[in-house]
């Protein structure tokens, strides 16, 4: 059955629940802020920058999906703000937590809502990655930092930029404003931090003196001091008066990549990447503690408002509290991962394996999204991950800095065997069909096949002449294809381990091979953009599937178990969907931030898991829709539900004769009778009708004042009457009300609405924001009622009394109805 409500009621459920971000921290995190067609996501994606908001009650953690944002109390995830194009590098809350700040690689700084997760404005100018955002301490200004070289300060109300500061030779890393909002710091790639007037633009000062470039910048909170973190191990406080470097802080084994100021002053906490979390005191220089626990790089380091705690980000996938005072790691914040190399279902469809850069290979379980176990062992990133026919065994590959074929045991986790032999890193891995042999192609342009029981080399077959990324056994388990930079896919005799063909047509390198389920088809993804089948009987190219775009790379290709889809992924962040018998794109899955490295179908091929660079493996649901409900006559305007627009489409129909959607009683005339009709279709709720602005009291009383004309005592027409009696209700006002303009900010035009609790004589002034009159709108004597829809509402033009269109700037609106009267304000932006 259609269901039956009110678009209103469902929108004010969703506002609801939306603006109250602690009713969020329930919600299941594999789902939150998904794109269109995916059910699910594995994992959080990288960090790169944390923050605490100004109460201290909240986290940032900026990365590669978007913006969490985690209870600082019970560490759990109240949202995702996702809408970049590519991921965040940078993010910053405003001095009232309202907003949130963030700076990306797609060179835009983005102004977020936090309560509802919104963008506010996007502030296009950079030409290149923003690395870095903040707020000044009054709120109204951004500085950005960005690989483009310059330092740009932004209106936070208009989304202008003010200025440009220009001197920097290389990329800014980081931006900060001083306490008193009168200097900004940046610090640069060009191993210099520059101090700069925020009134003028002007550069006051350069510090000179680190060996390396300077990857973040803290101000003091008395602004009289500056903290650098550079990649030559060192933090360097300067005077922010004379320029002179004050102390050198030594103790860093290698890069220190975040500083950050105590509330207080008197602490440095700073982050290398030695992994740890160090903790400076100001006044001697000396190293108060050493935080240790992180695994990898610590990139970010942020001290909460009271300066009890200290957050840090690392590479390690992780973000920790700890205890300043006494160096304890109080909370541990999981499930941030680094990019998805490879991604593999297990037989039976319930488990996806997923290789990464952050040198794991993780288990999920796919109903849940939980992460079941994370197998560690190797020591570089893990490229390649298959699961055995059995679904026992998981076989693995690492990237150059290991070089090793790994087994793992499914159930239990343990490592099984390390298979070596390879003299570079396995792109590839792959079982046989009968479980019994590994294939692994490698960066050594080989691919070597291994016996599973003994882990011996059975074979090493030669003939590529540049790296090999792709490997796959045929359905039968004779032959295997490979695919290699040298742009050629070649078929081995797995018996002979003799070539048997090589498929030429790639104009670069072919990224990813893989047969059909019938065998009788190869599809290679290449460099060259292009998707390739092949038939494997004579080597022939039967078709070139184009559509991914960014001139680089597809990474994976799959077919689907049926063979009648072929699905492919691209450094253009898209899964493109392909009918294997035309060649005709069916559709392209878009979600990712970064480059889709692997994509693989389920067993009964009814979903399909992609892994990204960004840090998340996305499953997308690709059942079969189930058949739409019939079509309602009620359903006037055929949008899917029976709402307050059916019941306004009938009325501005009343009187029309001949075949028309509105006569839904079909007697040849839109009257009165197929009013109610649909009134009683709307049900109970239609009280709270969410569209009712459309319509007055006056003309729901013209409607009942006919109806009841006409007698009715059918029960469908009763229950009409019922639904109009409660609109009636609805749209009769409790207080008279001046309501927010819409557009706002506008240029030129926009409409004010307002609501009458009763008759009076309505007029609205304009004003600038130094009280002079503008324009009024003399709109005479009103019956109670809704005037919020553009029918309705006052509008103006953004013109003054004599028709000249008014400067951009602040204004002012009152709504004078009989004695009441109340004032608002607006912003025209031009």
């Amino acid at each position: 059955m259609m269901k039956t409500t009110l678009n209103l009621s469902i929108f004010l459920l969703t506002v609801s629940l939306s603006t109250f971000l602690p009713q969020t921290a329930t919600a299941d995190v594999t789902t939150l802020s998904l794109p269109e067609g995916a059910v699910a996501r594995l994992g959080k994606g990288r960090i790169n920058e944390i923050t605490y908001s100004p109460d201290g009650s909240l986290l940032a953690v900026a990365g590669t999906m978007g913006i969490w944002l985690y209870d600082v109390h019970s560490g759990k995830e109240l949202a995702l703000i996702t809408g970049h194009t590519s991921y965040v590098l940078s993010v910053s809350f405003s001095p009232d937590g309202q907003t949130i700040a963030s700076g990306n690689w797609d060179k835009t700084v983005r102004l977020w809502d936090v309560q509802t997760g919104v963008e506010k404005q996007t502030l296009k100018g950079h030409t290149f990655a923003v690395r870095s955002v903040v707020f000044s301490p009054d709120g109204q200004t951004i500085a950005s930092g960005s690989d483009d070289h310059t330092v740009r300060l932004w209106d936070v109300q208009t989304g202008v930029e003010k200025r440009k500061l220009i001197g920097h030779t290389s990329y800014v890393f980081s931006v900060v404003f001083s306490p008193d909002g009168q200097t900004i710091a940046s610090g640069s790639y060009d191993g210099t931090v520059r101090l700069w007037d925020v009134q003028t633009g002007v550069e006051k000062q350069i510090f000179t003196g680190h060996a390396g470039l300077v990857t973040s910048v803290s101000f003091s909170p008395d602004s009289q001091a500056i903290a650098s973190g550079s990649y030559d191990g060192t933090v360097r406080l300067w005077d922010v008066q004379t320029g002179v470097e004050k102390q050198t802080l030594k103790g860093h084994t290698f890069e220190v990549r975040s500083v950050s100021f105590s509330p207080d002053g008197q602490t440095i906490a700073s982050g290398g990447r030695d992994e740890t979390v160090r903790l400076w005191d100001v006044q001697t220089g000396a190293e108060k503690q050493s935080l240790k626990g992180h695994t990898d790089r610590v990139d970010s380091v942020s001290f909460s408002p009271d300066g009890q705690t200290i957050a840090s980000g690392s590479g390690d996938s992780t973000v920790r509290l700890w205890d300043v005072q006494t160096g304890v790691e109080k909370q541990m914040l999981t499930g941030h991962t680094w990019g998805v190399f490879s991604v593999s279902f297990s037989p039976d469809g319930q488990t996806i394996a997923s290789g990464s850069d952050d040198k794991t290979v993780r288990l999920w379980d796919v109903q849940t999204g939980v992460e079941k176990q994370v197998l560690i062992g190797h020591t570089w990133d893990v490229f390649s991950v298959s699961f055995s026919p059995d679904g026992q065994t998981i076989v693995s590959g690492g990237g150059w800095g290991d070089k090793t074929v790994r087994l793992w045991d499914v159930q239990t986790g343990v490592e099984k065997q390390i298979l070596t032999g390879h003299t570079s890193g396995i792109n590839s891995v792959v079982f046989s069909p009968d479980g019994e042999t590994i294939a692994s192609g490698s960066s050594d342009k080989t691919v070597r096949l291994w016996d599973v029981q003994t882990g011996v080399e059975k074979q090493i077959l030669t003939g590529h002449t540049s790296l090999v990324h792709s490997v796959v056994f045929s359905p039968d388990g004779e032959t295997i294809a490979s695919g290699s930079d040298d742009g050629t896919v070649r078929l081995w005799d797995v018996q002979t381990g003799v070539e048997k063909q090589s498929l030429k047509g790639h104009t670069d390198r072919v990224h990813s091979v893989v047969f059909s389920p019938d065998g009788q088809t190869i599809a290679s993804g290449g460099r060259d953009e292009t998707v390739r089948l092949w038939d494997v009987q004579t080597g022939v190219e039967k078709q070139s599937l184009k559509g991914h775009t960014f001139a680089v790379a597809v990474r994976s290709v799959i077919f689907s178990p049926d063979g009648q889809t072929l699905a492919s992924g691209s450094d253009d962040g898209t899964v493109r969907l392909w009918d294997v018998q035309t060649g005709a794109e069916k559709q392209s899955l878009k979600g990712h931030t970064f480059a889709v490295r692997s994509v693989i179908f389920s067993p009964d091929g009814q979903t399909l898991a992609s892994g990204s660079g960004e840090g998340t493996v996305l499953l997308w649901d690709l059942a079969p829709q189930e058949p739409q409900p019939p079509h309602l006559v009620t359903d006037v305007n055929a949008d899917g539900i029976v709402n307050i627009q059916d019941l306004v489409t009938v009325a501005a129909a009343l009187g029309e004769t001949g075949e028309t959607p509105a006569d839904v009683n079909a007697d040849g005339i839109v009257n009165i009778q197929d009013l109610v009709t649909v009134a009683a279709a709307l049900g109970e709720a239609a009280a709270s009708a969410p569209d009712a602005a459309t319509l007055s009291p006056e003309v729901i009383k013209q409607w009942l004042s006919a109806a009841a004309q006409r007698n009715p005592t059918d029960a469908t027409s009763r229950q009409g009457i019922r639904v109009l009696e409660q609109l009636l209700l609805a749209l009769t006002p409790k207080e008279t009300t001046l309501l927010a303009n819409y557009p706002n900010p506008f240029n030129p035009e926009t409409w004010i609405p307002y609501r009458l609790a009763k008759p009076a004589k309505v007029s609205i002034a304009i004003h600038t924001a130094d009280g002079q009159l503008v324009r009024v709108l003399a709109l005479g004597t009103q019956p109670a009622g809704i005037y919020q829809h553009r029918s309705r509402a006052a509008y103006w033009n953004g013109k003054n009394e004599v028709g000249e269109p008014v400067a951009s700037g602040v204004y002012f609106y009152t709504l004078t109805a009989g004695n009441f009267t109340t004032t608002r304000k607006m912003l025209i932006r031009k």
